[in-house]
């Protein structure tokens, strides 16, 4: 009876060490699958290859993460890393020295508790929420440090701020406002002075006739054309310096931009017919409101019309419209003429960029600020303006402004033939 229990545990315990075997077996099987070699055998030197690629991956990281910390800390512009709860995780040496504080003092501090700023709050929320956002920041005082703060939304939810101190670029700016002030001031009498004596001569020399040489009245209509490109320069080198420093508009109210359309429009008839072009403008039925500055819309719709003049051959036409968008009106000076090479499509609203003089009517092609001045006010306006051309063909500018109001006029539509047009 013993013999028999000892030939059964020693069965079982057999057993049990086969089936532990091949348990083994089958795990290495699976352990050499996972390491891609082909068998067990294989598996330790795998391992240690694969050790020694993970240690060699962790010290790139770690180069990596130390080349990225040098690099955010050797920056002049301050780094600001914010969480989704609007705290700061980070932020470089750069960030501490703009905002006036102690090292280390910003982890963990709200937005709000580090700018005590609302809008600088509200800035990274909408940074967080549309991709990015802008806002300019004086920390110590409209006379002190001015920063640029960028925003814009990281992949974890929160954001990253970049701040630049623009204090300087704005005082630049500040100090060309004002000598472009001063200097137009101080040319405008002298300038107004030759106007007057090129005038002056032009008139007496057609009172005397055929006494003055053909030579000499030539002469004199060049002065006097050329002064008054002097004078045309000044006022709008003082105009444009007044837009983008922020002032220019005047009283903003409900507008009707097709009568401001056919009226400014009016005012160039006579230029336009002495070129040879005929103007017309059609205006949609049922325009909806804009809001803004009459005059100076009138000035955008004037510096247009008046290109499109000066771009047209004899013969050819200009035709002005205004209609409605979906959620702007719409105004569209088009023309028939040479067109803009592409290249210049990209700048043609560049201050004091101008197309190849050659191919412009008569002998000077602007000054090359009307555009600028064009883009400014339309932008004032919280409007866009664009160019659609083809060489030999035409340009159509165009400009939106967002509706403010539904239509109160009743429809109507202007034509260079119509009674309101002439």
């Amino acid at each position: 009876m013993e013999a028999w229990l000892v030939a059964l545990g020693a069965s079982l315990a057999l057993g049990a060490v086969t089936l532990a075997a091949l348990r083994d077996r089958r795990i290495m099987a699976r352990i050499a699958a996972a390491a891609g070699v082909e068998s067990a055998a294989e598996v330790p030197a795998a391992v240690r290859s694969s050790r020694e690629r993970a240690d060699r991956l962790e010290t790139s990281l770690a180069s990596v993460r130390a080349d990225h910390d040098a690099f955010v800390e050797s920056m002049t512009q301050g780094v600001l890393v914010v969480g989704p709860d609007l705290r700061i995780t980070a932020a470089n040496g750069a960030a501490y020295e703009l905002l006036d504080r102690a090292p280390l003092s910003l982890v963990g501090r709200s937005i709000i508790e580090t700018f005590i700023d609302t809008n600088v709050e509200a800035t990274v929320r909408s940074a967080r929420d549309a991709g990015s956002a802008t806002i300019e920041y004086a920390p110590t005082g409209a006379d002190g440090r001015r920063l640029l703060i960028r925003a814009r939304r990281s992949p974890d939810g929160g954001s990253w701020m970049l701040l630049e101190d623009i204090a300087e670029l704005r005082r630049l700016q500040q100090i060309r406002t004002e000598f472009i002030d001063n200097l137009s001031h101080e040319l405008r009498t002298p300038l107004t002075t030759v106007s007057l004596l090129a005038e002056t001569l032009a008139r007496e020399a057609d009172a005397a006739g055929d006494t003055v040489p053909p030579r000499m009245r030539e002469r004199i209509g060049k002065i006097e054309v050329e002064t008054g490109h002097l004078v045309q320069m000044v006022s709008e080198l003082v105009d444009l310096s007044r837009i983008e420093s922020g002032g220019g508009l005047g009283p903003v109210e409900l507008l009707d931009i097709g009568a401001i359309a056919t009226t400014s429009t009016e005012r160039l008839r006579l230029f336009a017919e002495r070129q040879g072009v005929g103007l017309r403008v059609e205006v949609a039925e049922r325009v909806p409101l804009v809001q803004g500055d009459a005059a100076r819309l009138g000035q955008v719709l004037v510096n247009l019309v008046h290109n499109a003049v000066k771009f047209s051959p004899d013969g050819g036409d200009v035709t002005v419209r205004v209609r409605a968008g979906d959620a702007e009106v719409v105004t569209e000076v088009a023309d028939h003429g040479i067109g803009i090479a592409p290249v210049a499509q990209a700048r043609i609203f560049e201050r004091f960029y101008k197309v190849d003089r050659a191919r412009v009517r008569g002998e000077s092609g602007g000054t090359g600020l009307g555009l600028a001045i064009a883009r400014h006010i339309v932008e004032q306006h919280g409007g866009r303006i664009w160019v659609e051309s083809a060489e030999g063909v035409g340009s159509t500018f165009s400009f939106a402004l967002p509706i403010a109001g539904p239509p109160t006029i009743p429809a109507r539509r202007a034509t260079s033939e119509d009674p309101a047009a002439s």
